[in-house]
């Protein structure tokens, strides 16, 4: 093989709550055409010429989720493998697991492109032509990083400073009086996180500069399983091990210090959508600077971003706002202090809040549950399943459960029964019985779940049988 795009899909996004959760990450965010930023980087890697395959590493929580996205766009059937992490170890650990895993499999001299899963580029003839730039570079043994020429002074990207293809030295995020230095001097760039290298080299510059996080890496790549799976091949990191990788960024651990690096200079309209005002920048502007995407009436309103669902918005007389709506939580913030945000979800997460985690649709590898209503010793919840697949066989020790199917058919085991329930019709399922639901026909099946008892959380949950290994 000669390129091996390799994309790294993680990270928390909190800059971007509410709607981006731990269990629904940056990657996933939908775009105004559609498409997540996951998708956008998957098509980006299948248009460059020679590419067969696309290895992704991710958590292990997301690769459902993962391969849904992909599924939905791979048109052209690209091959794709994964690398599933139990938690996150930063980049250093990705790029280390999956520089072992192609030179296994693939073999040395094969070129690893490194693509993040939440970056945007708007020109994919100049991203081909960089990429070409950097593909003879790796192939000459250096260690290839992506510097994004700079149009504005700005301080939430780190910076290099490049002498033709020889990088001089990183620099951390500057002030705005360095940047507005660095833009002026021409002799620097952004750090777009994007790197380029042959397998073999790469091996070699982590063996001189972190051996820690390799060794480590590579015990825990001989102690995990590979299989092949319905969408492709998939090592399964064992939590034991991989825990025991130092967690370190592929920046720090590597690049700093490498003396083979160098830099592929290019103007290709990226970038890594870090806030909510950068997101909001990718929609057109009204008169008065107002950015809407969903439902909303303004009257009197000034450079505002509202971002609605399946509610209607009405905004009077403000002016540099970000409107964020979701089903279980709302965001309102100025502009300028977009970059705060995550200090929202911190709080969230030290106080144990779920909308730090989950949305209220919460995606499962069989289909989706949305949670309609709940309240003391009650919830109700729509469940959709996808044609042929199937829930575990599992029981709940404290709740009971009502279903009734509102489209499709369902093939329910309730206890030693096995039967079918055809649209309009119920079935009960008490406390303490084994159960199984399955969609056996071509259409989604959607059903009302209503849950009854003293204890409703979702780690209430025996689980028999799973054929997606969750047992």
């Amino acid at each position: 093989m000669s390129l091996l795009p390799i994309i790294l899909c993680g990270g928390a996004g909190s800059r971007l709550w509410p709607v981006s959760r731990e269990l629904h990450p940056k990657p996933f965010i939908r775009l105004a055409d559609g498409e997540s930023l996951l998708q956008k980087a998957f098509l980006r890697a299948v248009a460059l010429p020679g590419v067969q395959e696309v290895l992704t590493v991710t958590n292990r929580d997301l690769f459902f989720k993962t391969e849904d996205d992909f599924r939905e766009v791979n048109a052209q059937g690209c091959a794709t493998s994964f690398i599933l992490e139990p938690f996150g170890r930063n980049t250093a650990a990705a790029v280390a697991t999956a520089a072992l895993h192609t030179a296994r499999v693939h073999g040395e001299q094969t070129v690893m492109l490194v693509l993040a899963a939440d970056h945007l580029i708007a020109d994919q003839t100049a991203f081909m032509a960089a990429v070409a730039q950097a593909q003879t570079l790796a192939q000459a043994g250096k260690v290839v990083t992506f510097g994004v020429q700079p149009d504005t002074p700005e301080t939430g990207y780190g910076y290099i400073e490049a002498d033709g293809d020889k990088v001089v030295r990183f620099v951390e995020k500057p002030s705005l009086e360095k940047a507005r230095e660095y833009l002026a001097s021409g002799k620097f760039v952004w750090n777009s996180g994007m790197f380029c290298f042959t397998a073999g080299t790469i091996l070699k510059e982590m063996q001189q500069h972190c051996p820690d996080i390799l060794g480590a890496a590579a015990e825990c790549m001989e102690k995990s399983p590979s299989a092949a799976g319905k969408e492709g091949a998939q090592v399964r990191l064992e939590p034991g091990c991989f825990g025991a990788v130092p967690e370190l960024s592929f920046d720090y651990a590597v690049m700093e210090k490498c003396e083979h690096a160098a830099v592929v200079r290019c103007a290709i309209g990226w970038t890594d959508v870090g806030s909510w005002t950068a997101l909001s920048d990718l929609s057109p502007a009204d008169a008065n600077g107002n950015r809407v995407e969903g439902e909303a009436l303004l009257f009197d309103v000034k450079n505002t971003y509202l971002r609605g669902g399946d509610r209607l918005i009405g905004a009077v007389g403000v002016e540099n706002l970000i409107v964020i709506d979701t089903p279980d939580a709302l965001l309102i913030a100025d502009r300028d202090r977009a970059q705060d945000v995550k200090q929202i979800f911190a709080e969230l997460k030290a106080r144990g809040h779920e909308t730090y985690k989950v949305h209220r649709t919460v995606h499962r590898p069989w289909g989706t549950y949305s949670v309609l209503e709940e309240g003391p010793r009650f919830k109700i919840k729509r469940i959709e399943v996808k044609p042929g697949a199937s829930l575990s066989l599992q029981m709940h020790h404290h709740r009971n459960e009502h279903w009734v199917v509102v489209s499709g058919m369902a093939k329910v085991v309730n206890g030693e029964r096995e039967f079918f329930v055809s649209t309009n019709e119920s079935t009960y399922i008490p406390a303490g019985h084994k159960h199984r639901l399955e969609n056996p026909g071509v259409v989604e099946l959607v059903m009302i779940e209503v849950q009854s008892g003293e204890y409703l959380g979702e780690d209430d949950i025996v689980r028999f049988d799973d054929i997606y290994g969750r047992t």
